[in-house]
C-alpha cells in the first residue's frame, strides 16, 4: 500500500504515473485514495498511465493501486503535490482478485473453484478480432461447432465449458458488467457483440454455479468486465487484414467530478471464406461473410464514496452470409441496463440492477437437391424456411452482503427474468415441373407462429466462513421457480387457408428447483492449497428448444414443446501449488452427472435428409482432469499452458438404448493450449500460442465419417497464432497478427463436410490520447 501523511490545513493534489517494471504505462488501473475517516475517492489511469486527485481532507491519506495482472501496490506519500512514480509488479496467478465465483471480491487463491482470468493485456496480445477466438486459449472453453464466430451461424455459438451439454444453446451464463448476455430466446451468445477493446478482464468459472446464478449457470459462468471511465480519453484501433477484412474499434471516455462517461464500439466487415471443403463445393457454395457494428454508452455516477450508480445502453447489428447463395441471417438488438451499489451505515453492501433486451433475428434455410444423372452435386437448392424471431426480455437482481465479524461473510439476494418470443416461419415446398438452376422454384406451403413466454425467479443465500485459520468454507443454496405459459403452435396451410392438425395451444409447464453447493479450501502451506466442492444445478429449456426448428446442411432439427429441465449433480477436487512466486501449477478433477439433458437425437435418416428432434436424453456423465501451469521469467516473459482430458458419454436413454456408451457429439477427449509472451514497452510486445483439439464426433450415433478418413468423427488439429506490437510514441502503437499461422485445414462438420477459418492476417494502429484524470 501507499500511505500518504499530509498536513490537514491545506487542500492538496495527489498525482502520478503508474507503470510496469519495464517503464510501460499501465492504463485502466484503479487508484483508490483513502483518508483517515474512511472516505474514499477512486479514479482510473488514462492510456498514458497518469492520474490526479484533489483531496480536501489531507490527513493520513492512503493510496491503493490495483490493475489486472499486477500485484496490488501501496506506499506512503510524504510530499504532497509531488508526482508519484508507482511501479507495479506482475501478480502471481493466485494473487489475482475475482468476483464471479462468489459474487463478491476474493483472491483466486482463496476461492474454492476452477477459475481462469484473461486480462486486457491477454486480449491485446491476441490477433483475434472476436471474443470467442480469444477465449479458446482456455482449454475448457468451446462453442458447439469448433469454428470461429466469424463464419458460424449465431445459433451454433452456444458456449460449453468442459463439454457440459454441447449444443447451440449455452450451458454457461455469460454476463457483461453483471447483465445477462446470452440470447434471451435461444441461449446462444453473439461473440461479435463483445467490445474487445473496452474490456478490463474476462473471468471464467468452470464449475456449476446454479447455487448463485440459477438457470444458465448449470455449466459455469463467464463474466465480461468492461473498463471504468478515465479523464479525456480517446482510443482508436483501425486494422486491415486479408479476405478484405476491415475493423475499427473506438472508445471515448471522460470524467466530470462525480460523473464518468464511456462510449465504445466497433465496426467490422469481411469478404469471408468458403466453409465447404473444396472437393465438395458446387455452384451453390460461396463465401461465409459477416458484417457487424456495435455501439455502447455507459454513465457512472458516484455522488459519495458510499453510492455508485450506472446506466448502460447498447445497439448491435449483424448481417451474415452463410456460405450458400441466398442463405443469410441478420440480427438487430437494443439493450439497456442500470443499477446502484450502496454501502449502508452498518457497513453492509446493497446492490440492485435492472436490464432489458429487444431483439429481432431473421434467418432463412435452403435444402440442397440430391445429385442424380441430370443434377450435379450441390448445384440446385430450394428455399425451405424463412424465419423471423422477435424477442423481448427483462429482468433484475437485488443482493445484500455483510461481513459478520472477522470470520464470516454472508450474502443473500433474489433475481427474476421474463422472456417473450415467437418463431414466425414461412415454410416452402418444391414447385412441380422442371428444375431451374441454380435456385429451384419454391411454393409457400405453411405459415407457423410458434412461441410463448417464460418467467423465472430465484432466491439465493451464501455464507463464507473461516472456521480454522487455514480453512475457508463456502455454503450456498438457491431456490428457483420457472414457468412457461401462453405456448402456441399456430399453423395455417397456405393453399387452403385452413389450420393444420398441428395448430394448437400448448400446455403450460412449471417447476421448482433447489440448487445447493458446499465447498472448502485448505491452505496446507503458504504455497500449497487443496479444495473441493459438491453441488447441483439445473437449466430450463429455452423458447428456442421448445418452439423453433432449423436446418444445417441436410440435417433438419425439430422443436419439442414437451421438453423438461436438465438437472446436474457433481463435484470437483483441486490442488494449487506455487513452489516459487513466479511459478503456479493447478490441477482439478471433476465429475458431473446430468439427468434429462436436452440433445439433438436422430429420429429418421433418408438419402436426402437426416431428421433430428430435441429430446431429454436420459442421463449423461462428464468427467475429466484439467491442469494448467504459468511461469513468469522476470517481468517480461510469461510461459503458460493448459490441458483438458474429458470423458463425456451417454449413460442411459430408455427411448434408444443404442446410444448408451456413445460419446456426446462435439466434445473431444483431448484439448490443450500453450502461450509464450514477451512484454517490454521499450522494445516490443510479442505473443505466440498453440491450440490443439483432439478427435470428436459430429453426431449422436458416433458414425459419421469425414470423406477420406477411416475412423468416424472429425480429426484433431493444431493451430498456431502470432502477435507482435511496438509502441512508437506514448499515444501510438503499431501491431501485426496472424491466426492459423500455418494455414491448417480442420473439419467442423459433415453433411456436407465443412471447414474452419483459414490463415487470417491483420495489422493496424492503436491510437490513444488522454488528459488529466480527476475523481
Amino acid at each position: 500500500m501507499i500511505a500518504a501523511l499530509v498536513l490537514a490545513f491545506a487542500a492538496s493534489s495527489i498525482s502520478g504515473v503508474v507503470h510496469d517494471a519495464t517503464g510501460g504505462a499501465v492504463s485502466g488501473a484503479a487508484v483508490i485514495i483513502r483518508v483517515e475517516s474512511g472516505a474514499e475517492q477512486r479514479v482510473t489511469t488514462g492510456p498514458d498511465g497518469r492520474f490526479s486527485v484533489d483531496v480536501a481532507e489531507a490527513r493520513d491519506v492512503t493510496v491503493i493501486v490495483r490493475a489486472g495482472g499486477f500485484a496490488e501496490k501501496s506506499e506512503r506519500v510524504t510530499e504532497v503535490d509531488r508526482p508519484l512514480q508507482i511501479v507495479l509488479a506482475p501478480a502471481q496467478l493466485l494473487e489475482q482478485v475475482t468476483v464471479t465465483a462468489s459474487r463478491t471480491e476474493q483472491r483466486l487463491g482463496d476461492t474454492p473453484a476452477s477459475i481462469n482470468v484473461l486480462h486486457a493485456d491477454d486480449i491485446q496480445n491476441s490477433p483475434a478480432v472476436v471474443a470467442d477466438d480469444v477465449l479458446r486459449q482456455i482449454p475448457t472453453f468451446s462453442l458447439f461447432r469448433r469454428t470461429s464466430s466469424l463464419s458460424s451461424h449465431p445459433t451454433t455459438q452456444g458456449v460449453s465449458l468442459r463439454g457440459i451439454g454441447p449444443s447451440g444453446v449455452s450451458r454457461t451464463l455469460v454476463l457483461v458488467d453483471g447483465a445477462p448476455f446470452n440470447d434471451p430466446f435461444g441461449g446462444w451468445v453473439y461473440w461479435t457483440r463483445v467490445p474487445l477493446e473496452a474490456l478490463d478482464r474476462i473471468e471464467v468459472v468452470d464449475g456449476s454455479s446454479s447455487s448463485l446464478y440459477g438457470n444458465y449457470a448449470m455449466g459455469g459462468v463467464i463474466n465480461i468486465v468492461t473498463s471504468r471511465p478515465s479523464r479525456r480519453t480517446l482510443e482508436l484501433k483501425p486494422q486491415y487484414g486479408n479476405r478484405n477484412s476491415r475493423k475499427l474499434d473506438y472508445g471515448l471516455s471522460d470524467v466530470w467530478g462525480k460523473v464518468g462517461v464511456v462510449v465504445d464500439g466497433s465496426v467490422f466487415n469481411t469478404d469471408g471464406f468458403p466453409i465447404v471443403v473444396e472437393n465438395e463445393r458446387g455452384p451453390i457454395d460461396n463465401q461465409a461473410t459477416v458484417k457487424f457494428r456495435n455501439f455502447n454508452a455507459k454513465v457512472d455516477y458516484s455522488p459519495t464514496d458510499r453510492v455508485q450508480a450506472y446506466f448502460r445502453t447498447g445497439y448491435f447489428g449483424e448481417d451474415r452470409g452463410n456460405g450458400k447463395i441466398y442463405e443469410v441471417n441478420d440480427t438487430r438488438w437494443t439493450s439497456v441496463s442500470g443499477g446502484v451499489r450502496l454501502r449502508l451505515p452498518d457497513e453492509s453492501e446493497l446492490q440492485a440492477s435492472l436490464h432489458g433486451d429487444f431483439e429481432d433475428f431473421h434467418s432463412n434455410f435452403f435444402a440442397v437437391t440430391a445429385p442424380s444423372a441430370t443434377v450435379p452435386p450441390r448445384s440446385i437448392l430450394r428455399l425451405t424456411i424463412d424465419q423471423v424471431v422477435p424477442t423481448t426480455a427483462t429482468g433484475g437482481v437485488v443482493q445484500w452482503a455483510r461481513a459478520l465479524g472477522t470470520k464470516q461473510y454472508f450474502s443473500a439476494g433474489t433475481d427474476w427474468h421474463w422472456v417473450d418470443g415467437d418463431s414466425e416461419e414461412d415454410s416452402y415446398n418444391a414447385a412441380p415441373g422442371p428444375v431451374t438452376p441454380p435456385l429451384q422454384n419454391a411454393v409457400l406451403a405453411l405459415r407457423r407462429i410458434s412461441g410463448g413466454t417464460q418467467r423465472s425467479a430465484g432466491f439465493f443465500v451464501q455464507d463464507i466462513l473461516t472456521p480454522l485459520p487455514k480453512m475457508t468454507l463456502t455454503v450456498s443454496g438457491r431456490v428457483d421457480h420457472w414457468r412457461n405459459y401462453d405456448g402456441h403452435n399456430l399453423e395455417v396451410n397456405v393453399p387452403s387457408g385452413t389450420p393444420t392438425p398441428n395448430n394448437r395451444l400448448l400446455d403450460d409447464q412449471e417447476d421448482t428447483v433447489f440448487s445447493p453447493r458446499i465447498a472448502a479450501m485448505y491452505h496446507v502451506t503458504e504455497r500449497v492449497n487443496i479444495w473441493g466442492d459438491l453441488g447441483s444445478g439445473f437449466r430450463a429449456p429455452t423458447l428456442n428448444e421448445l418452439y423453433r426448428q432449423f436446418r444445417v446442411g441436410t440435417v433438419l432439427t425439430l422443436a419439442n414443446s414437451e421438453l423438461g429441465p436438465e438437472r446436474l449433480k457433481g463435484g470437483e477436487v483441486g490442488v494449487n501449488i506455487a513452489p516459487r512466486r513466479d511459478l503456479t501449477w493447478r490441477t482439478t478433477y471433476y465429475d458431473n452427472r446430468i439427468e434429462n439433458p436436452v440433445a439433438n437425437v436422430t429420429i429418421a435418416v433418408v438419402p436426402a435428409q437426416t431428421t433430428q428432434q430435441r429430446q431429454n436424453l436420459g442421463r449423461t456423465r462428464i468427467w475429466g482432469i484439467q491442469t494448467d501451469v504459468e511461469y513468469r521469467v522476470g517481468p517480461s516473459v510469461r510461459v503458460g499452458g493448459g490441458y483438458l482430458y474429458n470423458q463425456a458419454k451417454v449413460e442411459e436413454f430408455a427411448a434408444n438404448p443404442q446410444l448408451v456408451g456413445n460419446f456426446l457429439p462435439q466434445v473431444p477427449e483431448h484439448r490443450g493450449s500453450m502461450q509464450l509472451s514477451y512484454t517490454n514497452s521499450r522494445y516490443l510486445n510479442a505473443a505466440f500460442s498453440l491450440q490443439f483439439i483432439g478427435r470428436q464426433f459430429d453426431d449422436d450415433q458416433n458414425v459419421r465419417v469425414v470423406p477420406g478418413e477411416s475412423e468416424p468423427g472429425l480429426p484433431g488439429f493444431v493451430l498456431a497464432d502470432f502477435m507482435v506490437s511496438r509502441t512508437l510514441h506514448r499515444s501510438l502503437e503499431v501491431f501485426f497478427g496472424v491466426q492459423n499461422l500455418f494455414d491448417a485445414q480442420y473439419f467442423v462438420g459433415t453433411l456436407p463436410t465443412t471447414i474452419g477459418s483459414p490463415r487470417l492476417v491483420n495489422g493496424g494502429l492503436r491510437v490513444r490520447f488522454s488528459g488529466r484524470s480527476t475523481p
